[in-house]
């Protein structure tokens, strides 16, 4: 499909800088396809209303790490020359594969040097190899949890590029990029349909009956970037490293064969679900990478229902969820919450989509 399919004008009004407080205050958008009226304005607060008892929720449960360095490149026998790093993929007990800018003079065996804000502590990386679109592998001189210990005093929140293009990173963000069940360490993004979820907002789904069940897909900073090609068959996906329990699987199962409906919380729960259904829609336990690309035209196996934050122009991710609902209904939804105030991206509010009829 063309690219230009998936544009809408985003007014720089709508891009939310900080989210909203308490979490589970923020808008919500109701749509579903067929439906009329297709679109209602309602809080996240309001979620557990439109679902029914023994539905389950699907959270993803990846943490984010502190995956934005700043450091320098060192030049034999000239001077050093700054760089900005964004690891997004981990292969290797050492090694991380991170977008380097700027990336064109970069050269395999190169090293690189970053140091703490205090000064305390210095991590070392050499190129280990250099790729298209000024992605590197990076070999570190710290291991295992060594590594980890080092990237929590060295590196920064890697907070999206429309949040930091307009402010820089400070305290706040380490908690508010962050869900409240957060706990596997190795994200470079939040999975940010679940920073709405508060205590508050979990007593209440308990009391509807509304289960609540955790995968993991370590979500990668290929999130953030944009479609390039003109069609979207030309797309390259980046891979994400991710996982389903034989649990969690089982439980799943157990809901859909009793009537109930499978509830993504995020695009990336979602892809790692449908990444782990057979074609008849059984959840199967799965461990490894997932580049899925859902476009319209996917059949889903998995899902019934989806809760996410609204999405940039031409991106992957408007891409899903106009496979979900329909190109022709999610531009309709979107220009709703545009005129309508909604806030976008990684801070903004959310939407829940149900599926539309195959």
């Amino acid at each position: 499909m063309r690219v230009d399919l998936f544009n809408f004008d985003l007014p720089e009004e709508n891009i939310a800088l900080r989210p909203a407080s308490p979490r589970d205050s923020a808008r919500l958008l109701v749509v579903q396809p067929g439906s009329q009226p297709m679109t209602e304005d309602h809080s996240v607060l309001d979620l557990p209303s439109f679902l029914n008892p023994g539905d389950a929720l699907v959270f993803n449960d990846t943490k984010v790490i502190p995956a934005q360095l700043e450091g320098v490149r060192k030049r034999p026998g000239g001077q050093d020359v700054s760089v900005s790093v964004t690891l997004h993929l981990r292969s290797a007990d050492n090694i991380w594969h991170a977008f380097a800018k700027p990336g064109k003079r970069i050269k395999a065996h190169d090293q690189m040097v970053f140091t703490s804000a205090d000064g305390s502590m210095t991590l070392e990386a050499t190129v280990a190899e250099k790729r298209e679109g000024g992605e590197v592998a990076l070999s570190f001189n710290a291991r295992g949890g060594a590594l980890d210990e080092a990237l929590m005093q060295v590196g920064h929140v890697p907070l999206p590029p429309y949040i930091a293009a307009k402010r820089a990173e400070d305290d706040r963000d380490r908690d508010d990029y962050q869900t409240i069940y957060a706990r596997e360490d190795g994200a470079v993004a939040a999975p940010t349909a679940g920073l709405h979820f508060t205590p508050r907002l979990f007593d209440a789904l308990d009391k509807a009956g509304i289960e609540r069940h955790f995968v993991t897909l370590h979500v990668g900073a290929g999130t953030f970037l944009p479609v390039k090609a003109d069609d979207t068959d030309n797309h390259k996906m980046h891979f994400e490293r991710g996982y389903v329990s034989e649990e969690a699987a089982a439980a799943l199962n157990a809901v859909r064969a009793r009537g109930g409906r499978i509830v993504s919380v995020g695009t990336t729960s979602l892809r790692l679900l449908e990444s782990a259904a057979t074609d008849n829609g059984v959840l199967q336990p799965w461990h490894g990478e997932t580049g899925i690309f859902i476009q319209p035209g996917y059949r889903f196996k998995a899902v019934d229902v989806l809760m996410t934050n609204f999405h940039l122009p031409k991106s992957t991710l408007f891409m899903l969820v106009s496979a979900f609902c329909g190109l022709d209904t999610m531009q309709a939804a979107y220009a709703h919450a545009i005129k309508t105030g909604y806030r976008f991206y990684s801070y903004g509010d959310s939407s829940l989509l149900f599926r539309k009829d195959r």
